[in-house]
């Protein structure tokens, strides 16, 4: 990086930063419902190699996008720009962290790199939000409040981007912890760091190269299923969303959901929801295995009752838990596409890739993409010799 960086930009005074990507390890579809997600912060991430200008220019480039050259702009001038591309997103973290007490005085160049892959649902958009947040504030020199950062970037994505998207991933990759999951409320903000010591496993990540074709109108009809499922339940209950109900409470006023299928959706919000407090238990207590067979029945729960997985998906999960040494996998994400995770051994790793694989590619017809990944820090400055490209 400091080369392409000089090539760039000359020869400067420089200093690295890095935001992780994440997985959702269970809790999937709950957030709209009023549950919990269980994010962790993983190790490919988006780098940002920076160096502060005497002017009011700011200049960025990413090496992946090496095609869109620098976009430059002025800090007077931070008005979305279509043409400006993926670098709107680094440009509406600096709009809306300026404020009377966080000015900025001068530009910058910078120079991003990022190693998450394209479209895998790893959250790269949160991760170059947060990597900007964690710059401006060490080149500032500001005190921010690193949940004030998070629900910028959350803004920047809704209100800058014109993307309705929730809170997790930019909480997760600014609060994430080496060998922690976090349970995480998404409408209080209330959190819990779960121990995620992976000492002899690793975190495979595994890409159906399927982009995620989780459509508007699918979403919004789980969104309005889950939503009738309230309203009906509200004949006898006094709750305002699904996450408030245990098991027994679902199974006893059930009877009220008069849909087949508006019954599986409210299901699966609550089980799952339910899941994700149970596996805050079983961590808690050591027990891996047992978050495994937590992980293994969201994904069921996710194919049977909510049907947003997909074949390919299926495939992927299905294959994965056949192989020695997997304490458990599911799909991760919205689904209909995007990524599988699974917990495996670290000495059966090279046989699950290749048996994994081997199968995928001979039900769908091409190939998956695996990515070996550990549970690693959130954002932060890093040293010079930190960088791993």
């Amino acid at each position: 990086m400091n080369e392409t960086f000089g090539r760039i930009f000359g020869e400067k005074e420089t200093r690295l930063f890095f935001a992780p990507g994440r997985i959702n390890l269970i809790g999937e579809h709950t957030d709209y419902n009023g549950g919990h997600v269980f994010p962790a912060t993983i190790t490919y991430g988006t780098y940002a190699l920076a160096a502060k200008r005497e002017d009011h220019q700011v200049n960025l480039y990413s090496m992946n996008f090496e095609e869109k050259g620098v976009i430059s702009f002025s800090l007077d001038e931070l008005a979305f720009d279509e043409a400006h591309d993926w670098a709107n997103y680094p440009k509406g973290m600096i709009r809306y962290l300026q404020s009377d007490e966080r000015k900025i005085d001068t530009g910058f160049d910078v120079l991003y790199f990022g190693n998450i892959p394209n479209g895998a649902g790893l959250s790269s958009s949160a991760s170059i939000e947060i990597v900007t947040g964690v710059m401006l504030e060490s080149l500032c020199n500001w005190e921010l409040d690193r949940v004030e950062m998070v629900k910028i970037g959350q803004k920047v994505e809704n209100e800058f981007m014109g993307v309705n998207s929730g809170i997790m991933d930019q909480f997760a990759i600014g609060k994430g912890k080496k060998g922690a999951g976090i349970l995480l409320d998404c409408n209080t903000l209330q959190y819990e760091y779960a121990p995620l010591e992976l000492e002899q496993e690793k975190v495979i990540i595994m890409n159906t190269n399927k982009r995620r074709e989780l459509s508007d109108s699918k979403y919004n009809e789980r969104r309005k299923a889950c939503d009738l499922a309230v309203e009906q339940l509200q004949q006898e209950l006094s709750i305002e969303t699904l996450g408030e109900l245990t098991e027994e409470g679902f199974e006893t006023y059930k009877h009220l959901i008069e849909c087949d299928t508006v019954r599986r959706r409210a299901k699966h919000a609550v089980y799952e929801n339910r899941r994700t407090v149970k596996a805050l238990e079983a961590l808690k207590a050591g027990e891996l295995d047992r978050f495994g067979e937590l992980m293994n029945a969201s994904h069921v729960s996710l194919r049977e009752d909510y049907e947003v997985t997909g074949k390919e998906l299926d495939a992927l999960v299905e294959a994965a838990w056949q192989q020695k040494g997997v304490l458990g996998a599911r799909m991760t994400g919205a689904g209909f596409g995007g990524c599988a995770i699974a917990i495996v051994k670290a000495d059966q790793v090279d046989d699950f890739l290749q048996q994994v694989g081997e199968t995928y590619e001979k039900e769908m017809g091409y190939e998956a993409t695996f990515y070996v990944a550990d549970i690693g820090d959130g954002a932060r400055e890093l040293q010079k010799d930190e960088v791993i490209v």
